[in-house]
């Protein structure tokens, strides 16, 4: 059973966490609770497993990254595991993961970079190379975004 509080709490936090010192502390006040008590309620709603995943996302553009590739890496077996826990160390990598490949397509590993133009992020594609000895890759731009949106839970009407 989920009380009137937590279905609370899931309806702000779905919003996104304010961009302020202390997003808790926020939250908190507008639920009328304390800070503690927000989290604590947090903490319990995932051992309860109502929340399975909580995690900040930045919006790159807001950071001034305007520029975005798919850096698409041809990469196989183990070899792949070892290389993508190498990108993600990479602070301009927001995703990295691994397909099977298909229908011709040779590349299996996937991490998007960010930068400010874009021969910063060919840039960072040669520093990955560099870092992990791996020479056959392309680098993909992206030409637009689409809207992402997440569900949206306990809402009114």
């Amino acid at each position: 059973m989920i009380s009137s509080l937590e279905k609370a709490i899931v309806r702000v936090l779905q919003e996104g966490l304010p961009l302020v010192s202390r997003p808790f502390q926020f939250i908190a006040e507008i639920l009328n609770i304390t800070e503690d008590d927000l989290i604590e309620a947090i903490r319990d709603m995932q051992s309860r497993g109502l929340i399975r995943r909580f995690g900040a996302a930045v919006k790159h553009q807001d950071l001034g990254y305007t520029a975005n590739a798919m850096v698409v890496w041809k990469v196989a077996g183990e070899s792949a595991i070892t290389a993508g826990e190498l990108f993600s160390s990479f602070p301009e990598v927001s995703h990295c993961y691994q397909r099977e490949n298909s229908g011709g397509w040779q590349h299996s590993l996937f991490t998007m970079v960010h930068g400010k133009t874009d021969e910063e992020c060919h840039q960072i594609a040669r520093s990955m190379s560099k870092a992990s000895g791996l020479t056959d890759y392309l680098v993909l731009f992206s030409t637009e975004e689409l809207k992402k949106e997440s569900m949206k839970y306990f809402t009114e009407g």
